[in-house]
């Protein structure tokens, strides 16, 4: 009984931490990038930021491309979870 217990509670903690809730990536420091997109650890978190910073906030989502680390494969897996507001756009 309490390795059925230790299972389901480790699927379910891991059903948990894969789920990435929708983030805004002209706006969102890099804490929550990382914990935000399925596949981002602190190191790429942190590039987006700093290509934000050093271009302007992003206008596509195929921008994010341009930063060292982000992939196709990571757009694809986190495409639904990526918003992209500027400060004239109302939130949604």
């Amino acid at each position: 009984m309490k390795q059925f217990i230790f299972l389901f509670t480790f699927l379910l903690v891991a059903a948990l931490r894969s789920y990435a809730a929708p983030v805004d990536v002209n706006s969102a420091d890099a804490d929550g990038l990382a914990e935000s997109l399925n596949g981002v650890g602190p190191k790429i978190a942190a590039a987006i930021v700093e290509y934000r910073k050093q271009n302007g906030p992003f206008q596509s989502i195929d921008e994010l491309l341009n930063v060292k680390g982000v992939g196709s494969k990571m757009l694809e897996r986190n495409q639904e979870d990526i918003i992209l507001r500027t400060k004239n756009q109302p939130q949604k």
